[in-house]
């Protein structure tokens, strides 16, 4: 069972997230937190498997927290969720080390399709050809 934390400074998406992904025998959300300081704590002493990550976050980023992220816990997969859609973020996202980027509004069910069918994150991302390459190509 792969183990989930969430991170999103809207109370109402983390409660949507864990209620669909509750139903799941493939994954268990670990736990949550609505800013990335108190993620990385909960991310260090939680250990998950896969971060759901906000890029916009009161304080700092979920940009810097990706970037934290992958320097301390490398093998921690990190699936990005935003509103904001914009190429810079993508590649900013990519270029940091983030496995998977989806848009909220767009995305979300095949977020939540690919976390509970236990396929490995970087699958939507190498599959939907996102930045023209695949992730063994990088």
């Amino acid at each position: 069972m792969k183990r989930i934390y969430i991170v999103d400074d809207s109370e109402a998406i983390r409660q949507k997230l864990i209620g669909l992904l509750a139903e799941s025998m493939q994954v268990s959300v670990v736990g949550q937190a609505d800013g990335a300081e108190m993620a990385l704590d909960g991310i260090r002493e939680l250990q998950p498997d896969i971060v759901l990550l906000d890029i916009r976050l009161p304080g700092k980023s979920g940009l810097w927290l990706l970037a934290e992220i992958k320097r301390n816990w490398p093998d921690i997969a990190v699936m990005i969720m935003t509103n904001y859609d914009y190429p810079q973020y993508r590649r900013q996202s990519f270029e940091a080390g983030a496995d998977d980027f989806f848009n909220k509004t767009l995305d979300f069910e095949r977020m939540i399709h690919l976390l509970v069918s236990g396929q490995s994150p970087g699958t939507a991302r190498r599959s939907s050809g996102i930045l023209g390459r695949s992730k063994r190509q990088e």
